[in-house]
């Protein structure tokens, strides 16, 4: 499966993972320690505040923060670097931009194969190095 990481609705995502797990609303608003009409609300929003979804990736077993964390590597804009050196007046943890994942593989090679980008859209629009994509 293809996901689209520009159209990302977290309240899809997290009722099909708590249908995998087979947990009842009961289980869930334990952990949470909510009530069935504060999930319902929380199922139906289309973003959440990150405590709850912290808790719902414990939970869940799932990392929704990749999601968002792929987004950011997929349509940053260009003027943000993510690969500069470290901002040594910076004291937040630094990631690197060129983490590829399965989920990002995929996607950029079904954009290459049907025919959405060319080989060179895509190592310009999403800072790939050539041998990068040809790998």
């Amino acid at each position: 499966m293809i996901f689209d990481f520009k159209n990302i609705h977290i309240e899809d995502l997290i009722s099909k993972r708590v249908e995998e797990k087979a947990f009842d609303s009961v289980r869930v608003c334990n952990f949470l320690k909510c009530t069935d009409k504060e999930w319902e609300v929380i199922q139906s929003q289309k973003s959440l505040d990150t405590n709850i979804l912290l808790r719902l990736s414990t939970l869940l077993e799932y990392d929704f923060f990749r999601l968002y964390s792929q987004y950011l590597i997929l349509y940053a804009p260009q003027g943000a670097n993510y690969n500069k050196a470290v901002d040594t007046k910076s004291s937040l943890l630094y990631y690197r931009k060129n983490i590829y994942t399965k989920e990002m593989v995929d996607f950029i090679l079904e954009q290459l194969e049907n025919g959405i980008k060319t080989k060179l859209q895509i190592i310009e629009e999403y800072r790939i190095p050539k041998s990068t994509l040809y790998k």
